[in-house]
């Protein structure tokens, strides 16, 4: 009768033991575990990310980042802000590295210059002038219709005329407007203002003409 029982509690003992003795009986594979490995990665610096020329709004910034377990988190902040996307996005852990100038446009214009319109084309009845997003047009001719095509991103202005010149190409650099093309048509002339990037246009009818500005 007492190797029944001995016998019993062998085998209740046998069935309640556990692989590994130095983990709790539950939950093991939840505790997360360090090591003492050095695994060094390069110190943060300077990042940077272009955004595409459609961006206009930043809503929230999200960075993921390894713990010393080795999972992966992540930690967001909102946002509501307009940006420019010609400026790259700059992420840096260095309080004391000297920014760095983007050679753009906007920091090519001066105080002076900075409400100023700078002609770029003049034809017979209309004249161009360019002021960071705005393009005027000077003229009397009447605009028959507007309309935006992309590949290139370009504004098409159509204008009643029987004009008589021959069609014209204006590059224009350091500007939102790179390209001004304009030909003649059978009772109107066409002129094509191709732009750098993606954006919407608002036209306004001035005393002097048409004023666009692009968003």
């Amino acid at each position: 009768m007492i190797k029944v029982f001995l016998i019993t509690i062998f085998l209740f003992i046998s069935i309640a033991a556990r692989e590994n003795p130095f983990f709790p009986s539950e939950g093991e594979k939840d505790i997360p575990i360090t090591s003492n490995i050095d695994k060094s990665f390069p110190k943060l610096k300077r990042a940077t990310i272009q955004l595409p020329s459609y961006a206009r709004v930043m809503k929230k910034v999200t960075v993921e980042y390894q713990n010393l377990d080795g999972s992966i988190e992540n930690k967001s902040i909102e946002l509501d802000n307009s940006i420019d996307w010609h400026l790259p996005i700059f992420i840096s852990q260095s309080y004391n590295e000297q920014t760095i100038e983007i050679p753009i446009f906007q920091n090519k214009i001066s105080k002076k210059t900075k409400f100023s319109y700078k002609s770029i084309i003049k034809i017979k009845g209309a004249g161009f002038y360019i002021s960071k997003n705005n393009l005027k047009i000077v003229t009397k001719d009447k605009l028959l219709r507007d309309f935006l095509l992309v590949q290139p991103h370009r504004i098409v202005m159509d204008f009643k005329k029987e004009a008589n010149f021959r069609s014209y190409i204006k590059k224009i650099s350091d500007s939102i407007f790179t390209k001004i093309r304009i030909g003649n048509h059978s009772g109107y002339y066409r002129v094509v203002i191709e732009l750098d990037g993606f954006y919407r246009y608002r036209l306004k009818i001035i005393p002097t003409g048409y004023l666009i500005t692009v968003i």
